[in-house]
């Protein structure tokens, strides 16, 4: 195996310990660290070194689309600051390639986790759907956990060589 896909696998591993890690302090305390958000860039950096910057433009890009959308939803009060910032620093890794299926896959880990919440707590539910989101303190569903999902997920697609099945398509 050459030095750069032994070090693809080891950013890949670190990735997802870090996003693991976000994750569970989502899920215990409903906040996501900013080290945790600076950890992915850090690892990105990395990233980019051992492949030589070939995809640090359109990643670049793919990371300020993000952010820009991911701070109109802060400002809109539908998403935590974390939630936008660990995001944007995980769509680095997707890219403008894979920020499609990054953001279908956050998506949908998001929504196996609302029907989950759903189900396991209907009155729960039933209170929250009423008072609009406000009641239990406002909290709703710890959305770091889907991204670190996502990110998991286009990471490996990545490292594994996987492209987005609608790559073709994109200019």
């Amino acid at each position: 195996m050459p030095h750069v896909d032994i070090m693809s696998v080891a950013l890949g591993a670190g990735l997802t310990g870090v996003l693991g890690w976000a994750a569970i302090n989502d899920v215990r305390v409903r906040k996501i660290p900013n080290r945790a958000v600076l950890a992915v860039v850090v690892l990105y950096l990395i990233w980019t070194i051992v492949h030589r910057g070939h995809d640090l433009p359109p990643d670049a890009a793919a990371g300020a689309i993000a952010l820009v959308v991911g701070y109109g939803l802060y400002a809109a009060g539908m998403v935590g600051a974390g939630d936008s910032k660990l995001f944007a620093a995980t769509t680095l890794f997707a890219g403008v390639t894979l920020l499609p299926a990054f953001a279908v896959a956050t998506a949908l880990a998001g929504g196996v986790m609302a029907v989950g919440s759903i189900a396991s707590r209907p009155r729960r539910a039933l209170v929250m759907m009423t008072l609009k989101g406000e009641g239990d303190d406002g909290r709703g569903i710890p959305y770091g956990v889907a991204i670190a999902v996502g990110g998991i997920s286009v990471v490996w697609l990545r490292i594994c060589g996987i492209a987005h099945p609608f790559a073709e398509l994109l200019p």
